[in-house]
């Protein structure tokens, strides 16, 4: 394994999908990137208000949001294996409200949600038309989906 995931659920309840599946998409996405030797990465979640507090103390805006991620990589810091790639944080209240609570459903946004937290920690961003065009295609090519599936323009807004 090449990305060591470390998830830690603080919504409570059992998670619409296993382990397993989030770490072979981040195996995907590590390996489809390029990159070689291994990285940790922690995955957390939560509900809208802790990731609402997040989003106001990191980018000062007070409202809750689907997924934040906090690039810490660790390259730099010797004897440190696997380096630090950084957290992803989910909000399941939104994933629920977002699909009805359909279990498949919310299997599939937190895949969605989790391969754009990894890009972000990977350097993509989507703050220009083609900056999030470049991260459409590879959420797609990621997730085996086409591009309207990926990433809906509203949701590149948060």
């Amino acid at each position: 394994m090449a990305v060591h995931l470390d998830i830690n659920n603080q919504n409570g309840g059992r998670l619409p999908l296993q382990r397993g599946t989030l770490q072979r998409l981040a195996e995907k996405i590590y390996s489809g990137e390029g990159l070689t030797g291994a990285v940790g990465v922690s995955v957390l979640f939560c509900d809208d208000a802790f990731i609402a507090e997040l989003n106001a103390q990191y980018r000062n805006k007070p409202e809750s949001t689907d997924v934040l991620s906090f690039p810490q990589d660790s390259a730099g810091i010797p004897g440190l294996e696997p380096r630090l790639l950084g957290d992803v944080v989910l909000s399941m209240d939104t994933v629920r409200e977002r699909c009805a609570n359909d279990r498949s459903a919310m299997r599939d946004e937190i895949l969605l949600l989790f391969c754009h937290g990894m890009l972000h920690l990977l350097g993509y961003v989507h703050d220009t038309a083609e900056a999030a065009e470049e991260m459409n295609r590879r959420q797609a090519q990621y997730l085996g989906l086409d591009l309207e599936a990926a990433w809906r323009p509203e949701r590149n807004e948060r």
